[in-house]
């Protein structure tokens, strides 16, 4: 039977891209930007902390490292829960010793019951950035705008609170968003997410409540690709992320600076037998010369200052 003629309508269809948040733009095409001291490469370390409530309940969207197992499932609690225990510990450590600066993304329930690692953020100077409440509130369809605002407010307002930071960067848990998810954050005050990751340099976004800006924050270079979900090991780890840096550090020679984003997750990453692999690119990149270590609202505040 013959297809009817309406069938390859589309009131919508246009060149472009097939939403209005953004603009297409070739990235080699782009006014060239230079990081402070001329650096090649403003290095962005995102310390990833997320809670995982025992009573998870089933969602269309599963976030990685959910809970799966009936009620109540301590064998996989008590896994995410090494991060937030010891896990975070040996990644702060490995950065103060570095002299790192890191932009640490948390679930509110999480600094709202784990006064010390919030503490820790604090005394080191890091960023905190927003990571919604918990990994049980994933920003997804079916999601009303008047629960989405409120799990936004309720999030922000508790770090902001407990931390005394503005809190200006936003990452949806399990990188979901909804329609709405953009006009709330940029409404409550947020310059940068971290779940647009298409573009290896931030572009902006656009919003019912004005700009807000994308932060590439690198998923293929993440311990949550390369190790829980790749099953690499630590060896092909750093290899993988060290390929990474070095075309981007090559690159920047003749279009001017990149970033390279590195996202850790305490659960994953501060095991005794995957700490050392992260240590070993830590060093290998810090000897770089042209290497500048920054908090996201750093980066994006120099990169807007050039546009």
């Amino acid at each position: 039977m013959p297809l009817p003629s309406a069938y390859f309508d589309y009131p919508l269809r246009r060149p472009g891209m097939d939403h209005d948040r953004y603009a297409y733009s070739n990235l080699f095409k782009r006014k060239p930007v230079l990081w402070p001291d001329r650096a090649r490469i403003a290095l962005w370390i995102v310390p990833t902390l997320e809670f995982f409530p025992l009573d998870m309940a089933p969602k269309g969207v599963k976030p990685p490292g959910g809970l799966e197992r009936p009620f109540p499932d301590y064998w996989n609690y008590t896994l995410r829960d090494y991060g937030n225990r010891v896990g975070f510990a040996r990644i702060f450590r490995a950065l103060e010793a570095r002299g790192l600066k890191a932009s640490v993304a948390m679930s509110s329930r999480l600094a709202e019951r784990y006064p010390h690692v919030l503490q820790e953020v604090g005394r080191l100077g890091f960023e905190l950035v927003a990571h919604g409440i918990d990994m049980n509130h994933i920003h997804a369809s079916g999601v009303s705008p008047e629960v989405e605002r409120e799990w936004v407010a309720r999030s922000l307002s508790m770090l902001r609170r407990l931390s005394g930071q503005r809190v200006r960067g936003w990452y949806s848990p399990a990188y979901s968003e909804t329609h709405d998810t953009l006009d709330l954050v940029a409404a409550e005050g947020c310059d940068y997410v971290c779940d647009w990751v298409n573009d290896d340099m931030p572009y902006q976004l656009e919003t019912k409540a004005g700009p807000i800006h994308a932060m590439p924050h690198a998923y293929e270079i993440s311990d949550l690709q390369i190790f829980h979900f790749y099953k690499y090991k630590p060896a092909q780890f750093v290899e993988q992320v060290m390929d990474h840096f070095d075309l981007l550090y090559r690159e920047a020679a003749t279009s001017g600076g990149r970033i390279v984003a590195l996202s850790l997750r305490p659960w994953i990453s501060g095991v005794p037998h995957r700490i050392a692999a992260i240590e070993q690119v830590l060093d290998r990149m810090s000897r770089h010369g042209g290497v500048w270590p920054a908090t996201g609202s750093e980066i994006l505040a120099c990169w807007k200052a050039q546009q």
